[in-house]
């Protein structure tokens, strides 16, 4: 699934298993995590996380969230996935707590490429199977191959 999403195992990053206590410390550690791997701005991509968060919650129901954001200086999409060792609050509809958490960042100009990419990643995530193999992965590297092959086997 994710190859038709023009993204590229060198376009996200994922972390497996991270022990978060909540969301601006997820936000504050994927930050640094992309930035340090794609030559980002970290606090800047915290800032526009926060500032996204606070219009609405980003979770999209069954423990998974997809915060997004629009971030100057990156050129192109960049994504980074996480599993949580414990689920946290992240207000959510359904009400259920979050441990799967997709962070999408896409360059300020690109609206409807932020949109597209977005719809395929609720769809993703919208699959049981997907997500119980998401939360059985174990390494980091595993997280990946489930992302880059769209498959749950």
């Amino acid at each position: 699934m994710f190859t038709s999403l023009d993204m590229s195992s060198q376009h996200f990053l994922t972390l497996c298993q991270t022990a978060l206590p909540s969301k601006k410390r997820l936000f504050e550690r994927a930050s640094e995590a992309i930035a340090e791997t794609f030559d980002l701005p970290s606090g800047a991509i915290y800032r526009e996380l926060l500032g996204r968060e606070k219009l609405g919650s980003t979770a999209i129901g069954e423990g998974v969230a997809i915060p997004h954001c629009r971030v100057d200086l990156c050129t192109q999409a960049v994504g980074c996935l996480l599993t949580l060792a414990d689920p946290i609050d992240f207000s959510a509809l359904d009400d259920h707590p979050v441990d799967i958490v997709f962070i999408l960042l896409v360059p300020r100009e690109a609206t409807q490429a932020h949109l597209d990419l977005l719809s395929r990643l609720a769809t993703l995530f919208s699959n049981s199977d997907m997500r119980a193999a998401l939360r059985a992965a174990k390494t980091s590297e595993a997280l990946q191959q489930l992302l880059l092959s769209g498959n749950s086997a």
